[in-house]
């Protein structure tokens, strides 16, 4: 592991960060970089190595690339990379008093909130949930035709995440309102928010409606469980019952921030892994004959879909994890450098930006063998890619900021897909696309469409 200095100063060995040729003037690296980051990153890996800098207008980038580079990134203490300082653009979607608006120590109690909605009884209650929502999903689509790809995963990662993180109340809303304001909010991450988060762009008008039409929504269902004293098992009960440290209960407005904050973790990427886990399940033949095999021999006897019954899908697993690692929805993850960081004998400069890219370093030759094909085989035995280094796979990122939600993202998409394979024969109706740079969230470029028909004979669940 490479050792970090405390004091950049005391070596004389410090040398200025490698710069990324082919910069232009006053933009840097902006244009190629809007062009295909993960290519332009990728590049700048294979000629300067693990650190390297760039500029994109007038910020200057650092990206720390490779698992030693890695556990630099997310080992440093948050005086020295700051992510409060990154996501600002997050503060309008979130709101006031919660998440990357208030300080590290109160952040940490809000997320605190959410361990007992994911212990193993919560997590038991899911898949069902999961199971529930796909098959009635299925049942929709009848017995063939066409469906978008990307959208039918967002709704149904919507559905799913609703019903388990929030209540059932919201579930219920997702047809009359919901669906809509949600699905603005999430437009409202973008490039331009990034860097200009109050912009009044139409995009930002629109997400500013629907985060007040979320709010009221919350609000009106809250005040209608205090009035008839109702306490459901949900996640929304659970924060209208807790209270900080200080003892001081949390406002109705928080308690949506918190919620909107979970439903993000808990949907946004999920949809998109799940969107690119069931191309490359699809066009991977005898792979998915694999997961077919395995969906008979857990669930043939019962028909029925468990938690006990997930645990045990490791085929399938496997193609999502491959899925992270080919396909990362979040390709960057970036801090803002407070304090000079070292790193081997090179230090990131205060007011930089601190950079790991999961889709520049989980296709590294070094790391993963034959990195561009789809192998879910490299995560089992013997081969075991993943367990070279804590930081090797870095898809729901790492440290103190690692995604909570990791594995109800990863069991969810299991669940769509073992219900989606075992009900229907599917086919991409369009080439296999290229991935959308152009957000936040990386999914594919639409249009991605898929073509079903059910099958008649091999079907596990009733």
């Amino acid at each position: 592991m490479v050792q970090l200095r405390s004091d950049p100063t005391a070596s004389q060995e410090t040398r200025e960060i490698p710069g990324l040729d082919g910069g232009a003037p006053l933009l840097g690296h902006l244009l190629e970089f809007q062009r295909d980051p993960v290519a332009m990153l990728s590049r700048g890996r294979r000629e300067l190595g693990d650190l390297f800098s760039f500029r994109l207008g007038p910020r200057q980038f650092v990206l720390f690339s490779g698992p030693e580079a890695h556990d630099a990134f997310f080992s440093a203490p948050e005086d020295q990379l700051n992510a409060k300082a990154v996501y600002q653009f997050t503060v309008p979607i979130f709101g006031r008093g919660v998440a990357y608006d208030v300080a590290p120590t109160i952040m940490d109690e809000q997320l605190g909130f959410l361990y007992p909605a994911l212990r193993e009884a919560a997590m038991q209650k899911f898949a069902r949930i999961m199971f529930e929502e796909t098959s009635q999903f299925a049942d929709s689509l009848g017995d063939e035709g066409v469906f978008d790809l990307p959208e039918a995963m967002n709704e149904l990662t919507v559905n799913i995440a609703s019903r388990s993180l929030i209540g059932q109340e919201v579930r219920d809303q997702v047809d009359a309102g919901f669906a809509d304001a949600y699905h603005d909010l999430q437009k409202g991450i973008n490039t331009l928010g990034f860097f200009f988060p109050r912009l009044p762009t139409p995009a930002h008008r629109s997400r500013d409606r629907a985060r007040k039409q979320v709010a009221e929504l919350f609000s009106r269902i809250m005040t209608a469980r205090r009035r008839a004293e109702a306490r459901p098992d949900d996640f929304m009960q659970s924060l209208m019952d807790a209270s900080y440290e200080d003892g001081h209960a949390l406002s109705d407005d928080e308690i949506t921030g918190i919620l909107l904050t979970v439903l993000f973790a808990g949907q946004h990427t999920s949809a998109v892994l799940a969107t690119w886990t069931g191309l490359e399940l699809l066009r991977a033949t005898s792979y998915l004959a694999r997961v077919r095999e395995e969906t008979q021999a857990i669930y043939g006897e019962t028909g029925h879909m468990s938690l006990e019954g997930l645990k045990q899908q490791v085929t399938m697993e496997h193609a999502v994890r491959e899925c992270e690692r080919l396909h990362p929805p979040l390709i960057l993850l970036i801090r803002k450098v407070l304090r000079p960081m070292p790193y081997g004998d090179h230090v990131a400069p205060a007011g930089s930006l601190a950079m790991v890219s999961p889709a520049v370093s989980h296709r590294l030759p070094d790391l993963f063998a034959d990195p561009e094909r789809f192998d879910p085989d490299r995560f089992a035995p013997p081969a075991r890619e993943d367990k070279q280094h804590p930081y090797t796979l870095i898809g729901f990122g790492g440290g103190k900021h690692r995604c909570m939600g990791k594995h109800f993202a990863e069991m969810q998409v299991q669940a769509i897909w073992t219900v989606l394979l075992d009900r229907f024969e599917l086919s991409l109706d369009t080439e296999f696309p290229a991935p959308n740079y152009g957000s936040w969230v990386t999914g594919p470029v639409t249009p991605c469409r898929l073509r079903y028909q059910r099958r008649a004979e091999g079907r596990v669940f009733r």
